[in-house]
């Protein structure tokens, strides 16, 4: 799963500013379950069309037995989430996945089967595919609802998630560029390969790395502590601290920003001059100034990976990207 490079830079800019992010998020997870519920409506609309009973045999044989299906697929289509599975099972592999989908959906079968039984409410899906309808009975109906919204609750956890880990390292390029940090100080291209894609480091003028982590929480959230003192980081960017959070820190050592303070994001100066690290102070406009920084860092389109990719282009091009600064402002 991905989120695009628009929604990234749109997170950036709502962070950096101080500004509520999650509605980028909300407005990714619609999208995405809206794009699914009619991927989902049409394949059901041409198994009805090429004369196939929508039944719980068809189910069965269509959404969870399919072998081109991953688990995660069987697992919604049953009713369940990977989540639950692996808890129950202390086991995700297909085989556990498939056998607990098939095992949950026939009971969810059995239950709203009892249930339209005993009661006289009357539901009917229409789908209308190519100017044909097709309707789906009280229990097709609900075996249906009852996948959406397993999807739906699995977008949104992932998303979420994914939201948080493709963001920190332009947040982190981006707040480096506002302050006019030279490449060589936070170039992620040199780092081994077992760290490149896991963290964000800054570098000081001896070329020691400086671990560093965001995190994108509620206020008061103690998890972002925990990780920040078992993972041994130096910087912790967030978007909202507790003043418990942040006292703890101060005694051990541990630099922060919190950019939904007012001007948060001035903070990052001082923790650049903290760790001895070149930097100019930012004073001009920010948006304007994110205009000409986001887009070299991120482009547009689906991102496979969250490194700022101008920094290692700009190496391969034979530029002396040592001294040079990835965007003058």
């Amino acid at each position: 799963m991905t989120v695009t490079g628009v929604v990234i830079k749109n997170i950036i800019r709502k962070l950096i500013a101080g500004e509520d992010y999650r509605s980028e998020v909300i407005t990714l997870i619609d999208a995405e379950f809206l794009q699914y519920v009619v991927d989902f409506f049409k394949r059901i609309a041409h198994a009805k069309l090429e004369n196939q009973a929508v039944t719980a045999d068809w189910y069965r044989k269509e959404l969870l037995c399919d072998e081109s299906l991953t688990k995660e697929e069987v697992a919604v289509h049953s009713g369940m989430n990977m989540k639950t599975i692996s808890n129950m099972y202390n086991s995700a592999s297909k085989k556990i996945v498939l056998e607990a989908s098939l095992e949950h959906y026939d009971a969810l079968y059995n239950a709203i089967h009892n249930l339209t039984e005993q009661d006289d409410v009357d539901i009917t899906l229409t789908i209308k595919l190519r100017h044909v309808s097709v309707d789906l009975s009280l229990n097709e109906s609900l075996v249906v609802i009852n996948t959406l919204a397993v999807k739906r609750s699995a977008l949104r956890g992932g998303l979420w998630s994914t939201a948080g880990k493709q963001v920190e390292k332009p947040l982190m390029a981006t707040l480096c560029a506002l302050f006019q940090v030279p490449r060589r100080f936070f170039d992620q291209s040199n780092l081994p390969d077992s760290l490149r894609e896991a963290d964000f480091y800054l570098l000081d003028e001896t070329g020691t790395r400086h671990r560093c982590e965001v995190k994108l929480m509620g206020k008061g959230n103690p998890e972002s502590a925990d990780v920040v003192y078992a993972r041994g980081s130096r910087v912790l960017v967030a978007n909202k601290l507790s003043d418990a959070n942040k006292a703890q820190m101060a005694s051990n050592d541990i630099l922060w920003v919190e950019l939904q303070a007012i001007h948060g994001y001035q903070r990052f100066e001082q923790v650049l001059k903290a760790l001895s690290i070149p930097c100019r102070p930012f004073t001009g406009e920010l948006q304007p100034a994110l205009d000409k920084i986001l887009p070299v860092i991120l482009s547009d389109d689906v991102q496979a990976s969250v490194t700022p990719e101008a920094i290692l282009q700009e190496q391969e091009q034979g530029l002396n990207h040592l001294s040079e600064l990835l965007v003058k402002l």
